[in-house]
């Protein structure tokens, strides 16, 4: 197991990242967090542009906080990532592996030598050809992994795990809020909310939705002209309350509303999907995490969509804090929360 890992979040507008130690522990000890800007353009939707700005962002952000470790733990996520249902013919998991270039082009958007490919098994049963093993594929964009790996080595830092941000987060979810049976796992990026299911605590279907909490910024940015740090604010303070403000506070109220209404049916129709799919599905609990949580009404307008009981993941109770990072993180623990889940990813 790594010892002095740092986990790094690499984010539309911030770069940030969450240094750990005691990694063989239960619950490993957060020594440092640290977050620098991103110059605007440089990464847009989880995929890094100017790997050289990144880079450079990368060396400012290791000398400002003084993180002690260079092995980086880094995820891959959003558009740049396809999860898909997938049966091959049972054999050795390394065979699956060796074969899924042969057998998966026509699942893909692109040819499939721009594409990092793997397999997650989830169970086998037979059919009409003979034994199958089911399980998920995971594809994610040659040109994005590569690009975050460059960024990261022009740093002179050592990238030690490249995790899909899904899986990350579900271990997270698993272990802050566990249910046996089925469970709804729901993160709300900036850009981009994933929903894994899982049965037992193991995935069983994965979808990336392209929606996430910074389309409701840039909504209140283009209709109202907020500058973003006005339109993070309001989002907040404003939450899912309809209130009794101003007419500016109103129309930025509807804005709100608006937005999270497109997730939630998102969410509520990837549900019905599941459970046509998989009769004897019926979800215990949705756990949920990211910034949307701090948006008050959240957690009961996402009840009410889906009658399903939702449960806040506190990311705080999978680990432990030193005394010079405990006010800074628990201000607000949702910002670090990627970061955590892929150092914690990297330690397993």
């Amino acid at each position: 197991m790594a010892l002095g890992v740092v986990g790094v979040d690499i984010g539309s507008t911030m770069l940030r990242a969450v240094e750990f130690n005691d990694a063989t522990k239960a619950k490993p000890t957060i020594l440092k967090v640290h977050e620098l800007p991103l110059p605007d353009g440089s990464v847009k939707r989880g995929e890094v542009i100017e790997v050289n700005t990144v880079a450079s962002t990368f060396k400012r952000l290791w000398a400002s906080a003084g993180f002690r470790s260079k092995d980086v733990a880094m995820g891959i996520g959003g558009q740049s990532v396809i999860v898909r249902d997938l049966s091959v013919p049972r054999m050795p998991l390394a065979q699956i592996r060796e074969s899924l270039p042969f057998q998966v082009q026509d699942l893909l958007p692109v040819p499939v030598n721009d594409a990092v490919l793997d397999y997650y098994p989830l169970s086998e049963s037979t059919s009409e050809s003979g034994p199958v093993v089911n399980g998920l594929l995971i594809a994610a964009f040659k040109q994005a992994v590569t690009k975050n790996i460059t960024a990261a080595t022009l740093a002179r830092l050592k990238p030690v795990s490249m995790d899909l941000l899904p899986f990350a987060m579900s271990r997270m979810h698993s272990i802050a809020a566990p249910s046996p049976g089925f469970a709804v796992q729901l993160n709300i990026g900036a850009n981009a909310s994933t929903i894994v299911i899982v049965e037992n605590s193991i995935p069983q279907f994965v979808r990336i939705i392209p929606a996430g909490g910074d389309d409701t910024t840039r909504a209140l940015m283009s209709r109202l002209n907020y500058s973003r740090d006005n339109a993070e604010a309001i989002k907040i303070r404003l939450g899912l309350t309809w209130g009794s403000g101003t007419e500016e506070e109103r129309l930025a109220a509807t804005v709100v509303h608006e937005l999270t209404s497109e997730l939630l049916t998102s969410v509520r129709n990837t549900l019905s999907y599941f459970t046509g799919v998989r009769g004897d599905a019926s979800f215990r609990q949705i756990s949920v995490a990211g910034g949307a949580t701090r948006l008050s009404g959240f957690a009961n307008a996402l009840a009410e969509a889906t009658r399903i009981a939702v449960i806040p993941v506190e990311p705080l109770s999978t680990v432990n804090l030193a005394r010079g990072v405990r006010d800074r993180v628990r201000r607000d623990p949702h910002r670090w929360t990627n970061a955590i889940s892929l150092a914690m990813g990297s330690m397993s």
